[in-house]
C-alpha cells in the first residue's frame, strides 16, 4: 500500500509544481485583478453602511495589488539608496488612507499594479523568442560509435562525433553531412520558411528540422558555439542592455522623485498660510499632488518600447545587441558595405565558358575540370562545380599534375600536355589571337579570366565572377530610398569595383582596400556624415565593424565578425537593414509620443490640483491611465 501511496504523493506533487509555475507568469495581474474585486467589494461594503468591513476590504486590496511593487520599490531603494517612483506611490496610497480616502487609494494601487502587469507581459512578450527557440534544441543525440547507436545528452557531444539524425527529428547541433540526402526546416535559424535540399558536405544547424531521409552528421562546433546559441546569446544581451534614452529616464527619476517629496512637503503647511485653505484641503491637495506629479508614464515610455522593438527583430532574423544600437540606427547618414560575401555571394560562379570553333567544348571542359578537380582554390571549385551541372560524366584522372604557385597548374592527361592559369602564364601573342580584346572586354566587367592550353595551343577561356546577390540592389534601393547614403570598400582591383558597384547601384566605392585602410575610410565617413554603419562579415572587416557606429554582420559571416558587430542579420538578408532602420524610427517616434504625452498629462494634471478643480479619484485615474496608455502604445511596436 505504502509503495502504491508515494508515487502518488510525488506525482500530486509534481503536478501542484506545474500548476504553479504555469501561474507564475501571470502572477501580477491576477493579483491586481483580485485587488480590483476586493476593492468593487469594498465599495459595495461601504454604500450598505458597513464601513468597517469595507475598511478591512480595502487593507487587503492594498496589501494582495501592492505587494509585488512595494517589494520591488523598497529593494531598490536600499540598494540604491535612492528613493524611486514605487515608493512615491506607496506614500500617496497610505496618505490617501490616512486622510480616509480608502477606495482612491485602493484604487490607485490598482492601476498601477495593472501598469506593472503590463510591463511584466511586455517582458514576457520579448522573452517568448528566446524560450520558444530553447525549446527547439533537443536535449540529446544519437551518437553513432563503432557502428552502434548510442543516446547521449548534446552537451557531451565533440568536434568529430558522427550522429544519426532520423526524419522528423531535430538537429542536435551545428555539423557537416557525411552521408545522406535530406531537406531541412531552417524557420527557426533563419525564418525562412521554404525548406532547404541538402546533402553531402553541406552544413546543417541545431534547432532545425530533418523533414526526410535519414542524415548522418559529423559535429563541427561545441554545443554552446553553436549558431543556435549565440543568436540566444545575442538576445539575451540586448535584453539586458539600455539604451541611453532609458538611462538617462532612470538617471533623471532619482533627482525627481526626491524634487516632488520636498515639494509635497512645502504643500502640506505653506497653501494653509498663504492662501487659507484648511489643513484638511492642503493635506489633501499634497497627497494628489504625490499621486499626480509621480513620473510613472515617463517612466515606462522607453522600456517597453525597447523590449517590444528587440523582440520583433528577433522574430524577423535581426538580432540586436542593446537598445543603445537599435536607437542608434535611425541617426545613420551613410552604410559602408564589403563586397566579397556581403554584397556578393562571396563564392566565385563561372560566367563565361568559350573554346576554340570546331573544338568539342564538353570534351575541354571535362578534361579541365578533371585537372583543377585536384586543386582546393576557390576557382577550381567553381569550375568543378560548374561542369558537373552541365555535363553528366565522370571526372577523369590526370596521371601528372605540377602546381605552378601563382601562375597556375600544368598536367598531363591522357597523351596531352595541358596548362591551366591566368593570363600572364601564356605567350601574349596566343591570347591575343584567340581572344582578340574579348579578355578585356570581361576584366572591365569585374571577372577574373583564366585561359587553357592543349599541347601549346590555346582551346579555350573561362570567366569567373563573385556574383552580386540577387536582393543587393533592391535592398541599396530601399537605404537610398530612406536618405541614406551608401559606399562599397572593396580590397579588388578598380576594374572589379567598379563592376560590381555599378551592378549593385552603390553611391560610391573605394576599391584596393586594405583592412587597416577599411577603417581609416569609415573613420573619414564619420567625419563627414556624423553616423556611419558598416556591413561585413569576413575577418578583415572587423576592425571596421568595431569603429562604425553601428557594426552590421552576416548571419553566415566569421564568428569574429559576428562577436564585434552590434547587429546581426540572421538570414544573410541584406534589404532587412532598412526594415531595422525602420523599426529604429518607428521605435523613436513612439517614444518621443510617450514622453511628450506623459509630460503634457503630469503638467495638466498639477495644474488642475493647484486650481482646486481635480479630485483625488479623477488624479488617480488621470495618471495611472497614462501610464496603461504609454505602455499599450509601446506594444505597438510588436506588430509588424
Amino acid at each position: 500500500m505504502e509503495t502504491e501511496i508515494k508515487p502518488m504523493l510525488k506525482q500530486n506533487k509534481q503536478s501542484s509544481n506545474d500548476i504553479l509555475e504555469s501561474i507564475k507568469p501571470h502572477a501580477e495581474l491576477i493579483a491586481a485583478l483580485f485587488c480590483g474585486v476586493l476593492i468593487l467589494t469594498g465599495w459595495l461594503l461601504d454604500r450598505n453602511d458597513l464601513s468597517t468591513l469595507s475598511v478591512i476590504t480595502y487593507m487587503l486590496a492594498f496589501i494582495i495589488g501592492g505587494y509585488a511593487k512595494a517589494k520591488e520599490g523598497m529593494e531598490e531603494t536600499f540598494a540604491n539608496k535612492e528613493l524611486n517612483v514605487e515608493m512615491l506611490m506607496i506614500f500617496a496610497a497610505i496618505g490617501s488612507a490616512i486622510i480616509g480616502y480608502w477606495t482612491e487609494g485602493a484604487i490607485l494601487i490598482f492601476i498601477f499594479a495593472l501598469s506593472g502587469a503590463l510591463e511584466t507581459y511586455t517582458m514576457n512578450k520579448s522573452n517568448k523568442e528566446i524560450s520558444a527557440l530553447m525549446d527547439l534544441q533537443p536535449e540529446e543525440a544519437l551518437l553513432i560509435n563503432h557502428g552502434m547507436e548510442e543516446k547521449i545528452h548534446v552537451s557531451k557531444l565533440s568536434i568529430g562525433d558522427l550522429i544519426l539524425v532520423k526524419p522528423g527529428e531535430r538537429v542536435p547541433s551545428d555539423g557537416k553531412i557525411i552521408r545522406g540526402q535530406s531537406t531541412l526546416d531552417e524557420a527557426a535559424i533563419t525564418g525562412e520558411s521554404i525548406p532547404i535540399s541538402k546533402g553531402t558536405n553541406d552544413e546543417v544547424f541545431a534547432g532545425t528540422v530533418n523533414l526526410n531521409g535519414a542524415l548522418t552528421v559529423e559535429i563541427t562546433k561545441h554545443n554552446h558555439e553553436t549558431l543556435f546559441q549565440k543568436i540566444i546569446q545575442l538576445v539575451q544581451t540586448a535584453q539586458s542592455e539600455k539604451s541611453p534614452s532609458q538611462l538617462f529616464i532612470e538617471k533623471f527619476e532619482g533627482k525627481y522623485v526626491k524634487i516632488v517629496l520636498i515639494t509635497v512637503a512645502i504643500m502640506m503647511v505653506l497653501p494653509h498660510f498663504l492662501l487659507g485653505w484648511s489643513w484638511n484641503e492642503t493635506f489633501y491637495r499634497a497627497m494628489i499632488l504625490l499621486v499626480v506629479a509621480s513620473p510613472c508614464a515617463l517612466v515606462a515610455s522607453i522600456m517597453p518600447a525597447t523590449l517590444s522593438a528587440i523582440s520583433n527583430g528577433a522574430r524577423k532574423g535581426i538580432l540586436f545587441k542593446g537598445g543603445v544600437h537599435l536607437e542608434n540606427l535611425s541617426h545613420l547618414k551613410a552604410i559602408a558595405f564589403d563586397k566579397t560575401g556581403t554584397l556578393t555571394k562571396g563564392k566565385p560562379e563561372v560566367t563565361d565558358f568559350i573554346t576554340k570553333p570546331g573544338m568539342d567544348a564538353d570534351e575541354i571542359l571535362l578534361k579541365t575540370a578533371s585537372i583543377e578537380n585536384q586543386s582546393a582554390h576557390p576557382l577550381a571549385t567553381a569550375l568543378v562545380n560548374y561542369t558537373k551541372k552541365r555535363l553528366n560524366q565522370t571526372l577523369l584522372q590526370p596521371e601528372e599534375l605540377r602546381d605552378v604557385s601563382g601562375w597556375g597548374v600544368e598536367a598531363v592527361l591522357g597523351s596531352e600536355n595541358w596548362k591551366i592559369g591566368k593570363t600572364a602564364f601564356f605567350d601574349q601573342s596566343e591570347i591575343a589571337a584567340f581572344a582578340n580584346g574579348l579578355e578585356i572586354q570581361l576584366a572591365n566587367e569585374g571577372k577574373t579570366i583564366v585561359f587553357i592550353q592543349r599541347n601549346k595551343e590555346i582551346v579555350g577561356m573561362v570567366a569567373f565572377k563573385d556574383i552580386v546577390r540577387s536582393e543587393t540592389k533592391a535592398a541599396i534601393k530601399q537605404l537610398q530610398d530612406q536618405g541614406i547614403y551608401t559606399i562599397m570598400l572593396t580590397g579588388d582591383s578598380q576594374a572589379t569595383a567598379s563592376a560590381i558597384a555599378a551592378e549593385s547601384k552603390v553611391d560610391q566605392y573605394i576599391a584596393e582596400c586594405l583592412p587597416e585602410e577599411k577603417v581609416n575610410h569609415v573613420k573619414s565617413l564619420r567625419d563627414n556624415y556624423d553616423n556611419v554603419a558598416m556591413v561585413g562579415d569576413g575577418i578583415n572587416d572587423a576592425p571596421a565593424l568595431a569603429t562604425a557606429n553601428v557594426g552590421i554582420a552576416m548571419g553566415e559571416g566569421t564568428d569574429v565578425a559576428l562577436e564585434t558587430a552590434d547587429v546581426v542579420l540572421m538570414k544573410n538578408d541584406l534589404p532587412k537593414i532598412a526594415e531595422a532602420i525602420e523599426l529604429s524610427r518607428r521605435m523613436n517616434k513612439i517614444i518621443k509620443q510617450n514622453v511628450i504625452f506623459s509630460i503634457t498629462v503630469i503638467m495638466f494634471l498639477i495644474a488642475s490640483n493647484f486650481l482646486q478643480v481635480l479630485d483625488l479619484p479623477y488624479g488617480v485615474i488621470g495618471h495611472e491611465g497614462s501610464t496603461i496608455l504609454v505602455i499599450l502604445n509601446s506594444l505597438r511596436l510588436l506588430k509588424s
